[in-house]
């Protein structure tokens, strides 16, 4: 569930849910799954006043689902646009003009811009502020007497000086001329132990074409300068950028060049050799690799003031959305070793600590906390010395301040937040849930004769015969009333063999239309959510739900539980209890 939206579509039809259907479904399976329901559901197949308006209803439902999904120019607009793409008024005489495969790669690409303006205008400006804060007094007194000679008797002696050493900030927006110049202002303030500075920068980007583009940018502060850069692909697997500044000062122009040729090694790795010159004078290569779950970053540099080697490594735990992150970096000034973690904490912000030990520079901790494209950086420089003190608390207090905030203020706080919109999207679509309940049991009531034949059959042979099927949240006993993710197995069983099982508002008793899916002792029910099933309707909005499923097959007892997005296939052995 997106709790960035205040409310959740739940008229939105999936239509390859109601066909219980993939979404790669062929031609075939479409029409098949079409017969099957509208055996069910046609009118003519029900003889009562009341059934036959019902069946009239779901009848054209299954009808809608079929035309839609039948024909592939609007079974193109359905996968990219959904059930709103279909309403478009003059679509009808756009649509055939277009291959499916069309239709869908303008829609994509439509969607990809759309998403690429909305991040524009929520990340802008770009800005960064770093203030670095010199604490080595707390591990490294300047005077561990002074206190001894100025404070005597009951005076537990002075406060540690902490200071902050240095400030930076910077700020840039992006002003779009056209589609292919771009103009950019962007300004830096920075100052360090009382003095500073800062300029302000003007760019200018052209885009020739998707393969090079060329860009001016005028500095002004310390020195105004002027310099030009440009980009061209050279092959498939090359590419260039360089450029050269000029600098304006009281003794003269200083020029200085750079320039970077890129190679793609393979399809993880590139491969760089730079060399910058002028009044400093580096060169160095690199090579990156960055797959799924890994990326390393070998770097070799020879130049004034100085040269180094330096290899990082990170570890991607992406179903965690976390990093871990360790560098080593040797070289003229001395040694570094790096070592930290990056989680991301919400959909556009990221938080990241490490830890730098070396020498001569002694013991860092680095804070960042990137939001958008919003940065900010707060290194604390603890230790001008290596020692296992500083060490231990830049590393752990980090940690249990991140697990007491998060435990303490930020989960509390999103689950207030989620309960809140949980009930407005209840109450909001209030009166469209009851009329999904509503058309689910007159789904199930159709249902009736079709699931007696089936149970029957399947009964006869010793095939496949649902006992009890619920799909939802909560579950109700006569005295307790238990919530779940995933129902235990033990605690159905009890409830279902006691008969002391009175669903709730938040669950629905699905057996009838379960049964009804099955065909030859055999069920399947695809990736989708299991509330546009006919005969299902979502019963905890915006809640996780599961499917249970107790059946019978062989006349030997199963059981089992799936996510509402799971696929579920039965039966299989692994679904056998052991009671006899």
């Amino acid at each position: 569930m997106d709790l960035d939206s205040d409310e959740e579509n739940v008229s939105e039809e999936d239509y390859y849910s109601f066909l219980n259907i993939p979404k790669e479904a062929s031609r075939e399976e479409i029409n098949n799954a079409y017969r099957r329901l509208s055996r069910m559901y046609h009118p003519d197949k029900h003889l009562d006043p009341t059934l036959k308006a019902k069946s009239e209803i779901m009848f054209n439902k299954t009808k809608k689902a079929y035309e839609v999904l039948s024909d592939p120019h609007t079974r193109a607009i359905y996968d990219s646009l959904g059930t709103k793409g279909l309403e478009t008024e003059g679509w009808e005489i756009v649509q055939r003009t277009k291959t499916p495969a069309e239709i869908r790669a303008e829609y994509e690409q439509l969607a990809e811009e759309r998403a690429e303006r909305k991040k524009r205008q929520a990340t802008n400006p770009s800005g960064n502020i770093t203030i670095a804060v010199n604490a080595t007094d707390l591990f490294n007194p300047y005077d561990d007497n002074l206190f001894e000679d100025e404070f005597e008797g009951g005076v537990l002696g002075r406060s540690p000086n902490i200071e902050v050493s240095s400030m930076q900030f910077s700020q840039g927006v992006d002003f779009p001329l056209t589609q292919k110049d771009l103009c950019t202002l962007s300004g830096q303030l920075q100052t360090q132990n009382g003095t500073g500075g800062g300029g302000i920068n003007l760019t200018w980007r052209h885009l020739f074409s998707h393969k090079s583009w060329a860009e001016v940018e005028m500095t002004a502060g310390i020195g105004p300068a002027l310099s030009l850069k440009g980009f061209r692909t050279l092959t498939k697997r090359f590419f260039w950028n360089g450029g050269t500044i000029l600098q304006f000062t009281p003794e003269g122009i200083r020029p200085g060049i750079m320039s970077t040729l890129a190679m793609q090694i393979d399809k993880h790795s590139i491969g760089y050799i730079s060399y910058h010159g002028g009044i400093r004078s580096v060169f160095s290569t690199q090579i990156i690799r960055d797959t799924e779950n890994n990326r390393y970053n070998f770097t070799i540099q020879v130049g004034v003031p100085h040269s180094f080697m330096q290899l990082q490594y990170t570890r991607k735990m992406i179903s965690q959305e976390l990093r871990l992150k360790l560098a080593i970096k040797v070289g003229t000034f001395g040694g570094v070793v790096e070592y930290g973690a990056e989680k991301k904490v919400s959909k556009h912000s990221n938080l990241a600590f490490s830890v730098v030990c070396g020498v001569p520079a002694g013991v860092k901790l680095k804070l960042r906390l990137t939001r958008a494209n919003q940065v900010y950086s707060c290194p604390i420089h603890l230790c001008e010395e290596i020692m296992p003190s500083p060490v231990f608390y830049a590393t752990m207090v980090p940690l249990i301040v991140y697990v007491i905030v998060k435990k303490g203020i930020v989960e509390p706080f999103l689950k207030e937040e989620k309960s809140k919109k949980l009930e407005k999207q209840k109450q909001n679509n209030f009166n469209i849930l009851l009329e999904k309940r509503k058309e689910a049991m007159s789904a199930q009531e159709l249902m009736q004769a079709t699931y007696s034949r089936i149970a029957e059959e399947e009964e006869r042979k010793k095939g496949l015969v649902i006992i009890k099927a619920i799909y939802g949240k909560i579950f109700r006993g006569k005295s307790h009333t238990f919530y779940f993710l995933i129902i235990t197995n033990l605690m159905l069983k009890v409830l279902l063999e006691s008969g002391d099982a009175e669903l709730s508002n938040d669950v629905v008793d699905v057996t009838i239309p379960v049964q009804c899916l099955v065909k030859d002792s055999k069920l399947v029910i695809h990736e989708n959510s299991k509330s546009y099933l006919p005969g299902f309707y979502d019963p905890a909005l915006g809640e996780e739900k599961v499917l249970r499923v107790v059946y019978n097959y062989h006349e030997q007892p199963h059981e089992v539980t799936i996510k509402d997005n799971e696929s579920l296939r039965l039966p299989k052995t692994s679904h056998r209890t052991n009671v006899t």
